[in-house]
Formats: C-alpha cells, sequence, structure tokens
C-alpha cells in the first residue's frame, strides 16, 4: 500500500502546483497594465495624431470624420485605433463596429500629459496598440505637422519635420531617424505608412522608412488645411491594395471641390491637392540608378540646379522674411534627374522611377498658405532636396540621410 500513498501523494503535490501555477499566470495576465488581448482582427490600423499645436481643431474633426468612415467598414474585425493628444491629455482608442454593426469608441488608455513626439512615448502607444489588437495585417498613420526630411533644429530650415508637440509651452519634434528608432523597435511590418502632414512625398523619408511598410503615402506640397478626408479614405484602409485606393478617395474629394482657389476657406477646400504613393520595394533599385547615372557625371552646380527645377516649397514666395527664412526647397526629382542627364540617360532612369510610383495625381493648381495658389504643371509627385550653401547645417544633416549614400550624391560634391 505504501507505494500507491507515495503515488497519490505526489499527485496532490503536483496538481495543487499546477493549479497554483495557472492561478499565478491568469492574475499576472490581467493587470490593468498589461490586458489580455482580444482575438485577432484581420487588420488594425493605428493613426497617431500629434496635434497639441495650431491642428487641435482639425484633429477633433478629424476624429468624427473617422467615425463615419468606419460606419463603411464591413467587417468587425477591423480596428481604427487613434492615439489622439491635442489640447487635452492624450488618450488612445479604437473606433470599430460590434457584431451588430453599430460603430464604438472604447477607451484603450487614457495618458497624463506626455510628448508625443518622444521615442519612448511613441513606442509605447504602437506595443499597446498592435499588442492589444494583433491582426493579419496592419496600417499606420502619422498626422501632424511636418517638413519632409529637414532634422530639428536647422536654423536655416526650422519649422516642422514631423510631428510638433507644444504641450507645457514647450516646442517638441520628432526628426525622422526618431521615426525610424521606433519602427524598428520589434513593430510589425505595415501595409502603408500614410503621413497627414506637409511635404512629406520626399524620396529621403521614403527610402529611410522602406523597409517597414509595402507602400508610402504622402503630399509633396503643404496639405490642404483640412487634412486627409477620413469619411472617404478610411473605408479603403482595409481593402486589398489599401494605398492606392486611399490615395485616390483622397485626390477625388479635393478634385471634385476644385475651382482654382475661388471662395476657399478651411471649410470650402477649393484650392486643389497632390497625392502620391511609392511602392518601397522598387527604392533600392531607384537608388542604384540614380548612382550609377550620377557617377557617369553630370554638369550642374547646386545653385544653379535650384533655379531650373520646381520647388514645391513655396515659402520662398513669402512677402515675409521669417517665412523666406525658413524655405528648405522640395524640388522635382523627376525634373532634377531630366536636367542633370542626357535624353538616353534620363530615360533608363524614368523606368525606373515609374516603376516606384504606384499612384500620383494633382489638381492643376496647388494652394500654400505663404504664396497662395501655384502651378503644378509637368510635376512628378516625389521631391528632392538641392543644397542651396554646401556648409550649411541642413547640407551637413542631409550627408547623414541614407538615401544621400545609397544615391551616390557624394559624386555631386553635395
Amino acid at each position: 500500500m505504501l507505494p500507491g500513498i507515495i503515488r497519490m501523494t505526489m499527485r496532490l503535490k503536483l496538481y495543487t502546483l499546477l493549479c497554483a501555477s495557472f492561478l499565478f499566470l491568469f492574475t499576472s495576465c490581467n493587470q490593468d497594465d498589461d490586458p489580455v488581448p482580444p482575438e485577432a482582427g484581420s487588420k488594425t490600423v493605428l493613426v497617431y495624431i500629434v496635434a497639441d499645436n495650431s491642428l487641435a481643431s482639425f484633429a477633433k474633426e478629424d476624429v468624427e470624420e473617422m467615425i463615419e468612415g468606419m460606419k463603411l467598414v464591413g467587417s468587425s474585425s477591423c480596428n481604427l485605433l487613434v492615439y489622439q493628444d491635442d489640447r487635452n491629455t492624450p488618450v488612445l482608442f479604437r473606433i470599430a463596429k460590434d457584431k451588430k454593426g453599430n460603430v464604438e469608441k472604447e477607451i484603450i488608455k487614457e495618458y497624463a500629459e506626455q510628448v508625443s513626439t518622444d521615442v519612448s512615448v511613441m513606442k509605447e502607444v504602437m506595443h499597446r496598440a498592435f499588442y492589444e489588437y494583433p491582426a493579419d495585417s496592419y496600417g499606420l498613420v502619422y498626422w501632424s505637422h511636418a517638413d519632409g526630411w529637414i532634422p530639428y533644429p536647422v536654423t536655416s530650415a526650422s519649422t516642422r519635420w514631423i510631428g510638433q508637440d507644444k504641450g507645457a509651452g514647450q516646442d517638441n519634434r520628432m526628426n525622422i531617424s526618431d521615426l525610424v528608432t521606433v519602427l524598428d523597435d520589434n513593430m510589425p511590418h505595415f501595409d502603408f505608412i500614410m503621413f497627414d502632414a506637409c511635404f512629406m512625398m520626399s524620396v529621403e523619408v521614403a527610402y529611410a522608412v522602406r523597409d517597414y511598410a509595402d507602400y508610402y503615402m504622402g503630399c509633396p506640397t503643404e496639405n490642404p488645411g483640412p487634412g486627409a478626408p477620413y469619411d472617404k479614405v478610411v473605408p479603403y484602409m482595409f481593402k486589398p491594395g489599401a494605398a492606392n485606393q486611399m490615395a485616390e478617395a483622397y485626390f477625388n474629394h479635393y478634385n471634385e471641390k476644385y475651382n482654382g482657389g475661388s471662395g476657399m476657406s478651411n471649410t470650402n477646400w477649393t484650392g486643389g491637392t497632390s497625392v502620391c504613393v511609392v511602392k518601397t520595394d522598387a527604392l533600392a533599385e531607384l537608388a542604384a540608378v540614380t548612382k550609377q547615372m550620377i557617377s557617369e557625371g553630370v554638369d550642374d552646380d547646386n545653385v544653379s540646379l535650384r533655379g531650373k527645377v520646381f520647388d514645391y516649397d513655396a515659402r520662398r514666395l513669402s512677402h515675409y522674411e521669417d517665412e523666406r527664412q525658413s524655405h528648405v526647397g522640395y524640388y522635382d526629382f523627376s525634373q532634377m534627374m531630366q536636367t542633370l542627364l542626357d535624353d538616353n540617360a534620363y530615360a533608363v532612369w524614368k523606368q525606373a522611377f515609374n516603376a516606384s510610383i504606384e499612384y500620383w495625381d494633382t489638381t492643376e493648381m496647388n494652394y500654400s498658405q505663404f504664396a497662395g495658389m501655384f502651378s503644378m504643371k509637368e510635376t512628378n509627385g516625389v521631391t528632392h532636396y538641392i543644397p542651396l550653401s554646401l556648409d550649411s547645417q541642413a547640407a551637413a544633416a542631409y550627408r547623414s540621410t541614407a538615401w544621400y549614400t545609397a544615391a551616390g550624391l557624394d559624386k555631386m560634391g553635395w
């Protein structure tokens, strides 16, 4: 009998140990800071809104548009997550349909006041969002002020880059290198990264984030004041081929209202827009072909080149000195290469460029808050920097970009 008693005692101890272990796991997985993930959905999109600045009122309007847009999304397994930092304390919430088809806004986490352009803050928000709402595919929208690739602070060209948080009387901004640090921290691969911000369709930024998304979407010019029409764009975020359809919906909304800017206001935007989508897997080849063509010899110096190529940055035309001083220069990439190369070389390069463009469209003219309406004739949608002074802060910062190295721009003497 003794061996049987020993076996029974051991089984009881093992059972007790397993129960205790299960109880520990159950309780530890249900802490407030580590919630149990819901059932995986088909797609999760995060809109990261940094609006503790002059755009605060637009953020509230865009959230209402997002709610309207989700009413047209067919599946209850599609999650639209929004991190909103405006003049109020930040909050992360979910907009989604319940199983009865009703659109709900569900608070995920309310935050104390924090700097949303800080790397650690954005990491925490994104990790929480994608951990709690895992899915088969993902999308990311960055919503704020921006100024292309230009880093902060560059005194000769310092307006916005990506993200501006002016909470507590400060002026904090996020550099593209900071964003790359965030994306590189075990984040999911995205179907698309969309920038609802000014001047973000630059080849320098697209190349910097090429490994983290299939498609990159943005405007080469200043955004329309109201930004993306989310009631039109959101339904396409959850469809196959999302980026192309999102861009088309974005453009069509403003193209239908376009009348050359007559009677324009933020509630009646008639000044048009332009939007482009780049295929990121084509950018390595574009960089290689650009480097090859440049290495074969070009004639123009940087100063004269700036005068020959279309510049999407209308700050140069402002009546105010401080605005002209903030001019960076976002030059049409295709026009720049056409100016630099002979016809045969340009034809080879243009094939690689065209292969990288998924979508591009513009109204006849676009609007700039600095210069009013300006022509978009013969533009191609993607911008490239051309330095003015080779010993400037901006030129030194440019030499640190991944695109500068990959495209062999040292051969230009830049």
